[in-house]
């Protein structure tokens, strides 16, 4: 670690004191901009240290959102254009980012050890939305939000599982096989659970819902598979600057998502935190024991567990803003978006150092430098 990185750990800790005392002497209005600078310093010193890099993206999400609850104006609209308008248009790009770093090789897990994705893909679909039921019917949240905490349920895992995968040593190629395959089930599965479970709370266009996450997953990845197929080897540049595209347009997205709904957010906040982690926390549990049960190695189970327990929170918040529900449905991908990164990032750096008994791989070796980390070889986005 440089005294650079060093110097910029301590001074987070001296900010985390008093945002801290703050907050306890009601100076909220000082106490944001605190945190702001705080977790800022906190991603940039960590960067430094190789047990805890993996989690600077995490930090980078938090200085987002505290910024956009801080000064939310800027980020709600520009004149008459609203900036929420700009979200399924970012989540489209980063879709084709992910088409371009895609090839048929993804989903060859699929025939070299299909009990694993099969298993990955039940627990993925059949336990999350009952476990967003659940927690919804259990808390007294208003209708709208209600039916928010089961869309995040109900949607597939997201490039997040991947990094975390890769951070954790757990199976990289099962992980991309598992999120690839879930992201084109989804436009079959989420509307029907939505249908099923969350029509009570608000109506569902079963059938708008699923032409809305064709056009935003379904038809950019197509895109980029295609892209991908007849300009192979010529474009590293592209190969550069799609993570660093996602990571801004997922920051951005948090942010356009926060500002728009943060009167509510700061009215139900720590509640809907509570249930976030809850619902988290049940998933990684849920995805490993359950193959634990079913004898997979170690690696898949470390791999489906975050496959189960880290939703596409940027697909469920697309599809909010769809349903034009932007501000309630809306709020719980922002809440659930920002914890999933943070508790995936630990629990990937806790099984880091610990060994997984076991050096099988589905598929073939994954690439020493996948689409969602950088050259260097550490993740740069999720």
């Amino acid at each position: 670690m440089t005294s650079l990185h060093r110097f910029a750990m301590w001074a987070s800790l001296v900010l985390l004191v008093a945002a801290t005392t703050l907050f306890a002497v009601g100076r909220p209005q000082i106490a944001g901009p605190v945190l702001v600078v705080l977790f800022a310093l906190a991603a940039f010193g960590v960067r430094g240290n190789e047990k805890l890099r993996g989690i600077s993206f995490s930090l980078l999400i938090f200085a987002a959102v505290s910024f956009a609850l801080c000064w939310p104006a800027p980020l709600v609209s520009w004149g008459e254009f609203q900036l929420s308008a700009l979200i399924v248009p970012l989540l489209q790009i980063i879709m084709f980012g992910m088409g371009t770093a895609m090839s048929a090789r993804d989903f060859v897990g699929i025939v070299k050890s299909p009990k694993a994705v099969f298993i990955g893909l039940a627990c993925q679909f059949t336990l999350m939305p009952f476990v967003g039921a659940g927690l919804a019917s259990a808390f007294d949240f208003g209708p709208e939000v209600a039916a928010g905490i089961i869309l995040i349920g109900a949607a597939p895992s997201g490039l997040a599982s991947n990094v975390m995968a890769y951070i954790g040593k757990a199976n990289l190629a099962l992980s991309v096989t598992l999120t690839s395959v879930a992201t084109l089930l989804a436009p079959f599965i989420t509307p029907f659970y939505m249908q099923w479970l969350a029509g009570q709370y608000v109506p569902i266009d079963t059938w708008g819902m699923m032409w809305s996450i064709i056009q935003i997953t379904i038809l950019p990845i197509v895109a980029g598979l295609i892209f991908n197929h007849f300009l192979h080897g010529r474009t590293g540049w592209l190969d550069r600057l799609m993570p660093k595209v996602s990571m801004l347009g997922i920051a951005l997205i948090l942010m356009i998502m926060t500002a728009g709904g943060r009167d509510n957010l700061l009215e139900i906040g720590l509640m809907l935190i509570v249930v976030a982690l809850l619902h988290n926390v049940a998933g990684y549990l849920l995805g490993y024991w359950s193959c634990r049960a079913l004898r997979l190695d170690e690696k898949s189970c470390r791999t489906i567990a975050f496959e189960v327990g880290l939703q596409n929170a940027g697909l469920a918040t697309g599809l909010a803003q769809t349903m034009g529900k932007m501000a309630t449905v809306g709020l719980v991908p922002t809440v659930f978006g920002s914890l999933m990164n943070v508790t995936g990032a630990a629990l990937a750096t806790w099984w880091r150092d610990r060994p997984t008994g076991d050096d099988e791989r589905l598929g073939p070796e994954p690439l020493s430098e996948p689409a969602f980390h950088s050259k260097k070889g550490t993740p740069s986005g999720a």
